[in-house]
């Protein structure tokens, strides 16, 4: 009898395991399902919103009768790369000048923003002085402002200090990121406070324990901000049409206007145009994309 219900007792544990095993087998099924058809969701919307700039290398390496082809030649029959590119390098409008003033003012723009946010994100988060807290919100508060209402308060006082029509008002205008200082802030946060009390201990002053402590640990957030700061500077088109006026002096952005303004019917040379001012910001974005991922899990959770 003890022998019977034994037996009894396993087969029914072995049925409930059954029913586990497909209850799990089931739910495992529609997760994979739910995560293939996300998966397709967004494959097409990643597409969707790349098929213009395929088009656009595309039209850059064709002849220009063959840019409105219908069906699109996503492949050209004949390639005339080296032309396009010839044209707008080498043509009637200075490319490579236009390079040199994005690639100068942008290097320095980041750079000095970068140095200028990190020592007071230091400051905000590491040091403890009066009316700290009520700064950091004030900085922060003047995010909500447009940059358009500053235009004409910056325009007075670059004239008056004589820098109207120069790189160096470009690069003041640039310099000051209320996102960058929040940014790098929260993530000087999470850093353990031991850190820069033993640091303290050991006879380093304040900007040694910044220096040499704390912003090495800080690269993560830094290289995710210098991205991001970057192609902002490269892209900026309000600030130099407002304040320069010498032709000499313009960037890759206004170049590009003015080369579609000349060449606005040759389809073909103004894509060319388009993708080399786009180049850097490929090339900076593939060189530090891993750092733009950690930077933002790393800073997101504090402790």
């Amino acid at each position: 009898m003890v022998l019977f219900i034994m037996n009894g007792i396993a087969a029914n544990n072995n049925v409930k395991t059954l029913n586990i095993n497909k209850k799990l087998k089931g739910s495992n099924l529609r997760d994979a399902i739910g995560k293939t058809v996300i998966t397709l969701i967004l494959f097409a919307f990643s597409l969707v919103m790349v098929l213009p700039f395929i088009w656009m290398i595309s039209t850059s390496m064709k002849y220009e009768v063959d840019v409105f082809t219908y069906p699109i030649q996503w492949i050209p029959a004949k390639f005339r790369i080296i032309e396009n590119y010839r044209e707008v390098w080498f043509g009637d409008a200075p490319f490579t000048l236009y390079y040199f003033n994005s690639i100068k003012v942008t290097v320095i723009t980041t750079v000095l923003s970068l140095l200028i946010s990190s020592m007071a994100a230091f400051a905000f988060s590491k040091l403890k002085f009066p009316g700290r807290d009520k700064i950091f919100l004030l900085i922060i508060a003047t995010m909500i402002i447009p940059d358009q209402v500053t235009l004409i308060p910056r325009f007075l006082y670059f004239k008056w200090l004589h820098l109207f029509d120069t790189h160096i008002c470009l690069i003041i205008s640039m310099l000051f990121s209320q996102s960058n200082i929040f940014f790098i802030t929260q993530f000087m946060k999470s850093l353990p406070a031991e850190l820069s009390d033993s640091a303290k201990i050991d006879g380093a002053g304040t900007f040694r324990t910044f220096w040499n402590i704390i912003l090495p640990l800080t690269k993560p957030a830094i290289a995710t901000m210098a991205i991001i700061k970057f192609i902002w500077s490269w892209n900026d088109y309000q600030n130099v049409l407002i304040f320069i006026t010498n032709a000499k002096l313009f960037t890759i952005q206004i170049g590009v206007r003015m080369f579609t303004d000349k060449y606005g019917s040759f389809y073909s040379l103004i894509m060319a145009a388009s993708v080399s001012a786009i180049i850097p910001l490929f090339i900076v974005f593939a060189l530090g994309q891993k750092y733009i991922i950690e930077g933002l899990t790393a800073g997101s959770v504090k402790g």
